[in-house]
């Protein structure tokens, strides 16, 4: 079931939402907990109903092991857990991958069925494994199987995150105060819900119809011409951007239907002025767990074998080549690495992995030499951040060829057309330019949607920034007022009409 279907809209989240107003209207909220839980996976199982219980026996498994680590902590234990986490996220995403580069290799003549992967594996599994790791190491506050449960299935976040965390989540399913449905939070969770429909079905579906042309021809072993390349490159980078912002918008907008707040998980990336604050601001949750489970452990594992053989802490902007190395190079390439094979089984995200590694590692480097030189380390001329961020945003774009491609060679013939190296050529259509243009200046120049009603929590801990067009903007900041309601109902019903009128189209994350 689609968040952009006419099933969801005008069937299953009504039903869900009366039922859950129904239940923690008379004070029953433990039964709104179980509720939501069971409403999520018949969510889930509208897809395949085979792999319900497999998301049920995760949970039950992960959640008996976390409360043996809790009492009873154990490395041991905990590696086991870890380790039958990542081999059944393995064998559903990786196993075919494997086989046939085994094959290919040596010829063994080994051929594997198609192994289906189940919908939100990759998230679930990293949720349920911070929270293995968290129980272990004595953090977890609180371990309720009917919260755990729904920590895990929400449906809001549960097919393409954000990935969750246990202490953000487990609070508010106990507190009454929040956990329920108001006149204020329906009207927020709406307003963001009918933005983020627009986004996917309005902007990033069209810009669809434009990239898919291009990496199939690629995919077929063609080389796209200049324009062709670019068009194609461009249009896919402004269309993941649009249906992932669309998507994290719209379950942020959900969970804001029933009291809930999920995490910021997307904000307006591609104004990072260089690819450090990029990964800051993309996919922020992934990146959160990234950083907390896999970068600093190998970071303090590398620093306390350091302090064991003697060698002193290295002072900011004087690490020698090995020590950058040490403390920079391995450990952000290797989370990368990781990063890139989570989002797919295929040489081509491996690329895209160590590509952002190889540009981290550049960004890194670059700061510790203006640090020793002595210099400041953001300018404040516009230029420079004008310039630091349309180079932070060709890299993206480059990296995206390899995100989007079928395999390596045809990213490989996206990139050759990218430099002008095709013998093919193509009549340039001024409207491609034009629409790219005013998206990147909409994207560049306008406030996303949690700055745009910044005045109001619309996501869990977070601030956003006062953007500098709030002042002259026609309509200002957003409020529960007349003037909102007509805008933001003249769009979703744009949006509301589409969705309904057409097919709906996954959106892309569904299927890392």
């Amino acid at each position: 079931m689609l968040f952009n279907s006419v099933e969801f809209i005008a069937g299953f989240l009504p039903v869900v939402l009366i039922g859950f107003i129904v239940l923690t209207g008379s004070g029953r909220q433990r039964l709104a907990v179980i509720w939501l839980t069971v409403v999520s996976l018949v969510f889930y199982g509208w897809w395949n109903p085979a792999y319900v219980p497999l998301l049920v026996g995760s949970m039950l498994f992960n959640y008996l092991l976390g409360g043996h680590l809790r009492q009873r902590p154990s490395r041991l234990v905990l590696g086991l857990a870890v380790l039958a986490n990542v081999l059944l996220l393995g064998y559903y995403k990786y196993t075919g991958f494997l086989f046939a580069n085994l094959d290919e290799a040596f010829g063994l003549g080994w051929r594997v069925d198609d192994i289906i992967l189940p919908l939100a594996i990759s998230f679930f599994t990293f949720q349920q494994i911070a929270y293995l790791v968290d129980a272990h190491d004595g953090v977890v506050e609180e371990h309720d199987f009917a919260n755990y449960c729904l920590f895990i299935s929400f449906f809001a976040q549960l097919i393409a995150g954000p990935i969750t965390h246990h202490g953000e989540m487990l609070a508010q399913f106990r507190d009454s105060a929040t956990f329920r449905a108001r006149l204020d939070s329906l009207s927020l969770g709406a307003t963001v819900f009918l933005l983020g429909l627009f986004k996917k079905v309005v902007v990033a579906d069209t810009l669809a119809l434009k990239a898919t042309p291009v990496f199939a021809l690629a995919a077929d072993g063609g080389t796209p011409s200049l324009y062709d390349a670019w068009t194609g490159a461009l249009t896919y980078t402004l269309q993941i951007y649009f249906d992932f912002s669309g998507y994290s918008d719209m379950a942020i907008g959900l969970a804001l239907l029933f009291g809930i707040a999920l995490p910021v998980n997307f904000n307006s990336p591609f104004k990072a002025r260089n690819v450090i604050e990029y990964w800051s601001r993309w996919h922020m949750t992934l990146t959160r767990f990234l950083t907390a489970y896999i970068y600093n452990p190998i970071v303090l594992r590398v620093t306390r074998a350091r302090m064991a053989a003697g060698k002193p802490q290295p002072r900011r902007g004087r690490m020698t080549a090995g020590t950058f190395f040490a403390l920079v190079a391995y450990p952000t390439v290797f989370t990368m690495f990781i990063s890139g094979i989570w989002h797919g089984a295929g040489w081509q995200f491996v690329a895209f992995g160590l590509l952002h590694g190889f540009y981290l590692v550049a960004a890194h480097g670059w700061r510790a030499w203006k640090v020793r030189q002595g210099w400041q380390l953001d300018s404040t001329t516009w230029w420079h951040q004008a310039l630091a961020v349309l180079l932070t945003f060709l890299c993206v774009v480059v990296a995206m060829v390899f995100f989007r491609a079928a395999n390596v060679s045809a990213a490989m013939s996206v990139l050759t057309g990218m430099l002008g190296l095709s013998p093919s050529s193509t009549q340039l259509d001024r409207t491609d330019f034009v629409y790219i243009a005013a998206l990147l200046v909409f994207v560049w120049g306008m406030p996303n949607i949690q700055q745009w009603m910044g005045h109001f929590r619309t996501a869990l801990n977070f601030q956003p920034q006062p953007h500098w067009t709030g002042r002259w903007l026609p309509f200002g900041a957003w409020r529960p007022a007349p003037v909102h309601g007509v805008a933001v109902g003249v769009l979703g019903f744009f949006a509301l009409a589409i969705a309904f009128s057409m097919a709906p189209t996954e959106f892309l994350y569904f299927q890392f």
